[in-house]
């Protein structure tokens, strides 16, 4: 993870296996439609998780593919400072200008940064959605982050991954 004050260009889809990132393009795509031009705060939050829920279908195939894009090395394959992250999809205006980063971080808190547009996490514990991990203290499911908030990303009681919707793949480390 490197200090970047502008958009995060890189992509870590070199392997080959072009069919897991369609794949999760496909999947994303209908919750960046649903996303659309609402105000990214914590309402779009509870909207997404009504609409696409911990218990559901998009939840529970987006965690598989996770759990493949691992094992296959598409997805993470980048580690620092005992987290595994990687760009999956870069900024893309057929989802609406977000890119799609990955994240597998085990009771750990990650590097202070900037969301300059805001950022949408769907946090998918490994232990699945009944499972104890919890990233910045939610449990499984949708989390919003408004432009220009400033955190330090922390799973706790346990290990997860978390899908990051980037407008414009923008994020700044400090």
């Amino acid at each position: 993870m490197s200090s970047d004050t502008s958009t995060d260009t890189s992509t870590d889809t070199d392997t080959g296996t072009d069919g897991g990132v369609a794949a999760l393009h496909r999947l994303i795509s209908p919750v960046t439609d649903f996303i659309g031009a609402q105000p990214l705060d914590a309402a779009l939050g509870e909207r997404l998780n009504r609409r696409f829920p911990a218990d559901g279908p998009l939840y529970a195939q987006v965690l598989d593919l996770c759990r493949a894009g691992l094992r296959e090395g598409w997805i993470c394959p980048r580690e620092h400072g005992g987290i595994r992250y990687g760009r999956v999809i870069p900024p893309d205006q057929a989802l609406g200008g977000f890119s799609v980063d990955i994240v597998l971080m085990k009771d750990i808190a990650g590097p202070r940064h900037r969301h300059p547009l805001g950022e949408i996490d769907l946090i998918l514990p490994v232990s699945g959605p009944s499972g104890p991990a919890r990233f910045d203290g939610h449990p499984a499911g949708w989390l919003v982050y408004g432009p220009d908030s400033v955190h330090r990303p922390t799973v706790s009681s346990g290990e997860a991954f978390v899908l990051y919707l980037l407008p414009q793949g923008q994020i700044d480390f400090h």
